[in-house]
Formats: C-alpha cells, structure tokens, sequence
C-alpha cells in the first residue's frame, strides 16, 4: 500500500489465467484493495474457460502482495499488476485454478523436502501483422545468433529486456533463433510458482510491445511450415535445504541418484504429460522431424535429439545441475505444464526408477523403423493421440484433479474435432486437381 501511494499508482490489475492459459485481467482503484486483500474479488467464475459451472458460479479473486509489480509500459507507469489465487466463496482453493494446482503440487514438492526451479527459453516470432487472412509476413532474413543492428525486431527485443529487468524478471540471454524472424530470451531460473507468474507476464510484454511497434509477436508453436517451430525448452533442478539435489561430483555428468530418478520419470511418464505441455493442435506441426524438435523419448548429454538433455554443469557451480526438457511449446499453460512435468520427476524419485542408457544416435539420421528397433517409444504425434494416452494416465489425472482434467479433455477434444473436419488449404491444392 505504502508503494502504491509512493508511485502514485492509479490504477491495480488482478490477474488470473483460464484452463487454457489465457491471461485475465480486472482492473480496480488503489483504495479497493485492501478490501480486496480482506474479502477477494467476486466474479462469475462460469464465464471463465475451464471454471465454474452455471450452477455454481461464484468465485473469489485473492491477491497475493508476493507477486506485486509495477507495469512500466502501461498508462505511462501510473499502473502495477498482482497475480491472484481463485478461493471458493468458503475460502478453500478452487479446484479450476491453475496456480491452485501448481501451489499444490509443490506442496508435495516441498513435504519431501523439495523446491522445484525452472529456467525457460522463450521463443518467438515477430510478424508485419497477426491478420489470418494475410498470413505470416517476416520482419528479417536473421539466423541463428545473427547480429543485426537497425531492424525493427532488436529494438523490439532490446526494450523488451529493459522492461523485463524493470519488473524484476531476469533475462539470462537474448539472441535471433535458426529461423527468420524468430528470437529467444531466457529468463534467469527461479522457483516454479514465480516462473509461472513471469512466464505469464513475458508473453504479456512481447506481444504488447510489439502492437505498440505496429507489428505482431506470436508464440504460435509452428507459425511457418518450412522452418523450425518455437519451443520452450525448461532447465529443471530440485533444490533440498539451497543444496541441489541433482548434483553428485562423482555421478557422470554430475548427475546424482535424484536427478536421475526425476530424469527416469520423466522419461516414463511423457506421453501422458504431452497433451498438456503441448496443448494445441499446431503444438504437433512443431514436433516432427527435420526441425531440431524432439520426437523420441530419449535422453542424452550433448545430443540435441534426446528428448531430455543433461547440459554441461558449470567448473565449481554445482547449483547450475539440472535437465533440459525440450518438448514443451510457449503456447502451453505453464502452471499446469510445470504441475505435471514435476508429478513426473516426483514418481521417479518415490519409485525408484532406473534410468535406462543414454542415447548414443543422432536419431534425427534414423528412419522410424532403425529407432523402433533400438527401443525408442514416440512422443504423440498428434493432439489426438496425446489426449487418448492421457486420458489413460492415473498421474496426470490426480496432479490436474477431476475438475481441470475432465474439462481439459473435453475442450481438447471439440478443438482436434474442428479441425478435424475442416478442410485445409494443403487438401484442396494436394487432392482437387487430381480427384
């Protein structure tokens, strides 16, 4: 309150996301919120995606103070952000709550004596325009790591990170990715709850910024069908007591017992976890072969066609040991995205699994049947089949709880359908001229 009347903040957004993770946003007046911190927010939780049901509708909307933040971009900075926590209107979590069930897992996390930390690499793409009709226009010919010094994309990205840095989110790095006009910024590792939040917030700014340029920045998984999609590779450790439980020096690539395990589990479960760290039907335009994404579970050190890689760890920085997942897509929901790729690692551990031997093949040289025979399951190839494996899957149906897992099902469902009986324009150039 006290920052509130020294910045001379005139206007607080409460923001909360759908099932989807859309971003939602009410906005109140600095003297509504203590009665907001008091009594929360009433809305009609069954005008939201995924939420309540009609007959029982009502929600409350809880700021937490932990996630406050000022909005340097908007209304000239007269305005700050909190995330909320959606309650009941007895007080208990809502089950339709993604951050509820992210905060509920790392409870889990936290009663085996676990932090869950996360660093994302966010990529990206900026186009003249987000108009449909018209189709993805490039806004450069850049490749990786190009060094371009007066396009309209790195001023985008340059004042993109000062903003960042302004709200307290640190970058790692910054760079033009393999395709055209594509970028990447990785966001310093933080605890899950707060890489949420700041995921959450890092597509906000990318994409306002980027309307207030007259362009467009899309975090469509695979937006152009002859170059590489955007992925959303996630570095993961657990942290016991600031100590990381990953690293043993005397493990091959400093990996201990734990981190093996939670790699074995991940490994394990990853077909049923697909359809929700990669929830759009394009999500499996992006995971073919041919464009650096993962296709085969597998995990390796420096093969970049392992499903999970073990990045080298740092000379004397053994907080820096982790696993890098590469199949998740920056469309994805990332509170529930980080709630079941830890029910994964978690199983692992409490299981004991065995990680099997590390990939030796380059298996994006392999055909399918060479892969199969050496042992390699799949990822999903399409919604479709990821939504039947989870279905099926005890593990993400208690991480996700019946409300959000029967509803995710559900609209996943109608969305594979529409599209399903929606003729495409490759369909009719392919098959009209001939048959």
């Amino acid at each position: 309150m006290r920052a509130l009347e020294e910045r001379r903040i005139n206007l607080v957004r409460l923001w909360f996301t759908d099932v989807l993770g859309q971003l939602k946003s009410v906005a109140i007046s600095p003297v509504e919120l203590e009665t907001a911190f008091d009594e929360g927010l009433h809305f009609d939780g069954s005008a939201v995606d995924g939420f309540s049901r009609v007959q029982e509708n009502d929600v409350l909307a809880m700021p937490d103070p932990s996630s406050f933040e000022l909005l340097p971009w908007a209304d000239g900075g007269s305005s700050a952000r909190m995330f909320c926590d959606i309650q009941n209107p007895d007080g208990t979590p809502f089950d339709g709550d993604p951050r509820q069930i992210l905060r509920r897992n790392l409870d889990t996390a936290r009663a085996a004596g676990h932090e869950f930390m996360v660093a994302p690499e966010m990529e990206f793409f900026y186009f003249a325009s987000g108009d449909p009709a018209k189709g993805p226009e490039l806004l450069d010919s850049g490749s990786y790591f190009d060094l371009t010094t007066s396009d309209v994309a790195s001023d985008l990205r340059r004042q993109t990170l000062s903003v960042l840095e302004q709200m307290g989110i640190p970058v790692e790095y910054s760079f033009h990715e393999d395709a055209p006009s594509q970028h990447e910024i990785d966001l310093r590792y933080t605890d899950a709850l707060t890489m949420a939040d700041q995921i959450m917030t890092f597509r906000l700014i990318v994409r306002e910024l980027a309307m207030e340029r007259g362009t467009y920045a899309s975090f469509m998984p695979k937006p152009l069908a002859d170059v590489q999609g955007s992925g959303m590779h996630l570095h993961l450790s657990l942290f016991d007591d600031d100590v990381n439980a990953f690293h043993d020096a005397d493990a091959p690539y400093g990996l201990g017992a734990t981190g093996r395990a939670f790699t074995a589990g991940l490994l394990h479960h990853a077909r049923e976890i697909t359809a929700v760290t990669n929830q759009l039907v394009n999500s499996y335009k992006r995971l073919v072969v041919g464009f650096e994404a993962p296709t085969w579970i597998s995990w390796a050190q420096n093969n970049r066609s392992a499903l999970v890689r073990v990045p080298v760890t740092k000379r004397d920085k053994t907080s820096s040991t982790r696993i890098e997942y590469r199949a998740p897509d920056p469309a994805c929901n990332p509170y529930l995205a980080f709630s079941v790729i830890l029910a994964a690692g978690l199983k692992g551990i409490e299981e004991g699994y065995e990680l099997g031997p590390e990939t030796a093949e380059n298996l994006y040289d392999l055909s399918p049947a060479e892969i199969e025979k050496l042992g390699y399951a799949p990822l999903p190839q399409s919604l479709a089949e990821a939504l039947d494996v989870m279905e099926s899957s005890e593990l993400v149906h208690q991480t996700l709880g019946d409300h959000v897992f029967e509803w995710f099902l559900r609209n996943k469902r109608a969305e594979w359908w529409d599209y399903k009986s929606n003729v495409t324009r490759w369909e009719l150039e392919r098959y009209l001229p001939s048959w």
